[in-house]
């Protein structure tokens, strides 16, 4: 069964309340033009710059703002939805970067907590440093959708192909890269990595994501992107805010598979010394 998939991009600031209202305007739009399932980029609702701001503007779940006018909007539209990642608080006064996915009754099926952190030092300037905030999560994450399963990951996840690979051999035959990848990184890896992933898994992959300048001279890459199980872009959104659609025929994962059914090769092996 054939679906229309859209990913959104977004240049969410430091305001809750205008990240929200932009992110449901294009979900919307998205809806109206056809989409079934919606995806949002990572810290949809909310980019902000240094420990203090996060934790301060964190929520925990049962109370997040943007949570719920997620799960009202896809009640609303009738609209299967994952909302990106959002900054969830947590007991300990640490964050959870977390994903969630909504059905369209407006109820949470899945979440997931991202694993990897983004602690790297870009030179010029430039570094992160997310343990120092975030808790990583600990479980990889399968959604079902009414049209397959869908792996759940976040941005820095993309770098971990093992990940991908084991969600795919669980049944995975959708992933999710919500993403506020740099610009840095992105004009050298974006596109090859999403499009290794694709190819290495037998999965579509759906990729929206943050673009421009944000609050502590952040910068972006944009370039949402839906890729097909072969590795074809079937979408990209270029460096602007506005969104990205797709149709999806689940069995062209079979069909990659079985051209090149790299999932059933595995093979032991000495690791080396």
């Amino acid at each position: 069964m054939s679906f229309k998939a859209a990913c959104i991009q977004v240049n969410a600031g430091n305001d809750m309340d205008v990240n929200i209202q932009a992110a449901a305007s294009l979900a919307c739009d998205a809806r109206a033009a056809g989409a079934e399932l919606v995806l949002m980029p990572e810290n949809v609702a909310m980019m902000e710059w240094g420990r203090k701001n996060i934790t301060d503007k964190a929520m925990p779940e049962a109370e997040h703002r943007a949570l719920a006018a997620f799960r009202e909007l896809a009640a609303e539209t009738r609209l299967w939805l994952h909302c990106g990642s959002l900054a969830v608080l947590l007991d300990d006064g640490r964050v959870a970067n977390r994903s969630f996915v909504i059905d369209p009754r407006g109820d949470v099926v899945a979440c997931y907590d991202k694993i990897h952190m983004f602690d790297v030092d870009l030179g010029n300037g430039e570094s992160y440093k997310e343990s120092a905030t975030f808790a990583p999560g600990g479980e990889a994450v399968l959604a079902g959708l009414p049209w397959g399963r869908l792996g759940l990951s976040i941005c820095y996840d993309l770098r971990f192909p093992y990940l991908y690979r084991s969600m795919a051999k669980a049944g995975a035959q959708f992933l999710a890269v919500p993403a506020a990848f740099t610009r840095t990184t992105g004009r050298a890896h974006w596109h090859v990595l999403l499009r290794a992933r694709a190819i290495e898994t037998g999965c579509f992959v759906f990729a929206p994501a943050q673009c421009g300048e944000h609050v502590g001279g952040r910068q972006t890459f944009g370039h949402a992107l839906i890729v097909s199980p072969w590795g074809s872009i079937l979408a990209d959104a270029g460096e602007q805010p506005g969104f990205i659609m797709a149709d999806i025929d689940p069995s062209e994962t079979d069909e990659a598979r079985h051209k090149i059914p790299a999932l059933t090769h595995d093979r032991s092996y000495a690791e080396p010394i």
